[in-house]
């Protein structure tokens, strides 16, 4: 082998070495790097939110809060117009007056001219009675001395017995008269007196609903309608997000789920807050749903793993922390 096919030769090995060389260092960094990384899991802030709606149609007369405003229970937030309640609280109340004096007239009963009137109509089928009753003695008597017909002896019994249900028929409309309604009938008007103050109550109910009022503390998320709009039944008119109620969300792999179970507590940084690290702990977790599974892509080992959503609480509060800011889990 001549001088320059000895260089060429060692030329070549120390290429051949220099090559090994660089695929082992190579793989050495790759082993030490990116089977080390660390993998990310995000997640964010949400928030219960509260649903300001009225039970009825109606127009926007005022909003008196802003988005973003700050409210507490008994605050007014909204105004409405419903014309057609006014209407039937009207109508309601005649009604209830209308009812009332019903009533009351079935519990005093006829008045004194009434009967007045009746006992006099009972007095005069008294007389009548009496004189029917003299008349037919005395014709009778005449009937047995022969001096009258059988004819005009029927006839004189005919007319007091008819004297007679008169006086029963006047004094039956004396007493009623003077004792007023039955008592069913009494019942009756006092049942319609409470159905009509029922139908009051419920207008005066719906009524109440055109002034919208924060039942919870919170702030002013979302406002719908602008003054004058009209909102349909059950429509919201704005939302109140309940700032005290916060909470973070992750949706995690399964395969990453190690230290995230319910009860766990752990770490993560928020990048609204410099990076601050802020600790929380997992109250739920649950299956996302087949939608949601991450499905594998590579057939080397590797096998479908479904997404969880993972529920957690601060563990202390955090002043400024606001629903939508990004929590950062490193694992």
């Amino acid at each position: 082998m001549t001088e320059v096919e000895k260089k060429q030769h060692n030329n070549i090995l120390l290429a051949v070495v220099g090559l090994v060389a660089v695929i082992v260092i190579v793989g050495l960094i790759g082993f030490f790097t990116l089977g080390n990384k660390e993998e990310i899991i995000q997640g964010e802030m949400e928030v219960s939110e509260f649903r300001v709606a009225c039970k009825l149609p109606g127009r926007i007369k005022e909003i008196r809060v802003e988005e973003g405003q700050m409210v507490h229970v008994g605050d007014t937030l909204a105004i409405l117009e419903i014309p057609e309640a006014d209407a039937q609280k009207k109508v309601a109340e005649a009604t209830e007056g209308a009812a009332a004096a019903l009533s009351s007239m079935a519990d005093a009963g006829a008045r004194q001219e009434v009967i007045k009137g009746a006992y006099q109509m009972y007095q005069a089928a008294i007389a009548a009675a009496e004189i029917a009753e003299k008349t037919f003695n005395r014709v009778n008597n005449l009937y047995n001395e022969g001096v009258v017909s059988a004819q005009k002896r029927d006839e004189a019994n005919a007319a007091y017995t008819a004297t007679k249900a008169q006086v029963e028929a006047a004094k039956s409309q004396y007493e009623m008269a003077k004792n007023g309604a039955r008592s069913q009938e009494k019942d009756a008007a006092k049942k319609q007196v409470e159905a009509a103050k029922g139908a009051v109550d419920l207008v005066s109910s719906i009524i109440k609903e055109t002034v919208q009022v924060a039942t919870v503390d919170g702030e002013v998320s979302e406002i719908y309608p602008k003054v004058g709009e009209l909102v349909g039944l059950g429509s919201p008119i704005m939302n109140i997000a309940m700032m005290d109620d916060m909470w973070a969300v992750f949706n995690v792999r399964e395969d990453m789920l190690d230290g995230l179970n319910e009860g766990d507590s752990f770490k993560a940084f928020m990048p609204a807050f410099k990076n601050k690290e802020v600790e929380l702990k997992v109250t739920h977790v649950k299956d996302e749903g087949s939608f949601a599974t991450w499905k594998a892509t590579k057939t080397n080992g590797q096998y479908d793993l479904k997404t969880f959503e993972v529920k957690a609480k601060l563990a202390q509060k955090v002043e400024g922390i606001r629903p939508g800011m990004s929590l950062i889990i490193k694992k």
